[in-house]
């Protein structure tokens, strides 16, 4: 079964209330339960957890005339900013900073983000930013934790989708990261490696799939620190060898920003790779096909458009495959294989291996 329609599967389980076992590749099932498991132990051991917190970046960011813009920020870890130092260093104070600077104004960031939070946290934080804000764009990243924590990925998603529809309910615009290839993360050996790309992945092309249909964007972080992690590890990863370094959060946010902007009106399709052409090809297809190429291609957003007047198609919502900033998210070169096509394993296999993952704990 290919990424495309195990994203669909997963996506209207969650549109429908339903769940089912994650998957995992078959040829995992070969290998013993007991290293799988010994692996994930020992990468929780060298992960660890040498953070107090994360910064505090709540505030306003630049200046200029008029009512500050209300950026709200979601999520785990990484949208929290665990690994930086200073608040000018996370995703957010990083994002706020750049649509103050391209838009002359000051903003106000309010961020929500718990460390380990997972999707099912997503309603609560929402809910105590809407106390204090009505937030003209929101950005989310989440998803790690699900997969570490084993969650049910329809579940996962489910979560996510009903906030999104209720942010866009409010007239807010929102902006998900995707959930990043856990594949990509130095301590993690294979075939723990090859299982947690698996996973992350078909997780953010579901993901993807719900945030479009809820009406909105979502930008694939992907292996986005893959190739920069090889060549500078000290530099993009943070002393956990997890968490992301002010250099890596500076990586994803400036894969984030110019969706941000966009979704705020002040980045035209001009400045794009891919321009959105109201017609199928050309980077314009049907979102889950779109979900499914995002997730292989770190920093292309994903964004809903029409096709002659028409928001759906025979296959569901149309999208728009989106790189705002080409040379700013390069691909990784000699990548980790890419178990697309892998079939399903047996459920008590998935199980095992799933609780070897788990083993990674509140790392996020």
């Amino acid at each position: 079964m290919g990424r495309a329609r195990r994203a669909r599967k997963i996506a209207a389980t969650a549109a429908y209330g339903g769940g089912g076992l994650a998957a995992a590749s078959a040829a995992l099932g070969a290998v013993g339960y007991a290293v799988i498991k010994g692996e994930a132990k020992l990468a929780r051991r060298i992960v660890g957890t040498p953070f107090d917190s994360s910064p505090d970046d709540d505030g306003t960011y630049g200046a200029g005339p008029g009512e500050p813009i209300e950026i709200l920020v979601l999520g785990d870890s990484s949208a929290a900013g665990m690994g930086a130092r200073h608040p000018h260093e996370t995703v957010g104070g990083i994002v706020a900073s750049g649509v103050s600077a391209l838009m002359g104004r000051r903003v106000h960031l309010t961020n929500c983000a718990v460390v380990g939070a997972e999707s099912s946290d997503l309603e609560r934080q929402l809910a105590q930013g809407l106390e204090s804000v009505t937030p003209d764009v929101v950005v989310i990243m989440v998803g790690a934790n699900d997969v570490t924590h084993r969650v049910d990925r329809a579940t996962a998603v489910r979560h996510l989708e009903v906030t999104v529809r209720r942010i866009r309910a409010l007239g807010g615009e929102v902006v998900v990261g995707t959930c990043p290839d856990l594949g990509t993360i130095e301590p993690l050996a294979q075939p723990l490696r090859l299982l947690a790309r698996r996973w992350s992945r078909d997780l953010a092309a579901a993901q993807t799939i719900a945030v479009v249909e809820a009406g909105g964007r979502t930008v694939s972080l992907g292996d986005l620190l893959g190739q920069e992690f090889a060549a500078s590890p000290r530099e993009m990863f943070s002393e956990d060898r997890f968490h992301p370094s002010p250099a890596g959060y500076a990586r994803a946010a400036a894969a984030l920003l110019p969706s941000v902007c966009a979704a705020l009106g002040v980045w035209g399709h001009d400045t794009a790779d891919r321009a959105p052409e109201a017609r199928r090809g050309e980077g314009v297809g049907p979102v889950a096909v779109a979900a499914g190429q995002a997730v292989k291609d770190a920093g292309t957003e994903v964004a809903p458009t029409e096709v002659g007047g028409q928001a759906r198609g025979p296959r569901g919502r149309w999208a728009v495959l989106l790189r705002r900033r080409h040379d700013a998210v390069p691909t990784a070169r000699n990548p980790e294989p890419d178990p697309d096509t892998d079939a399903e394993p047996s459920g008590d296999t998935a199980a095992k291996v799933g609780e070897a993952v788990g083993e990674l704990g509140d790392s996020r």
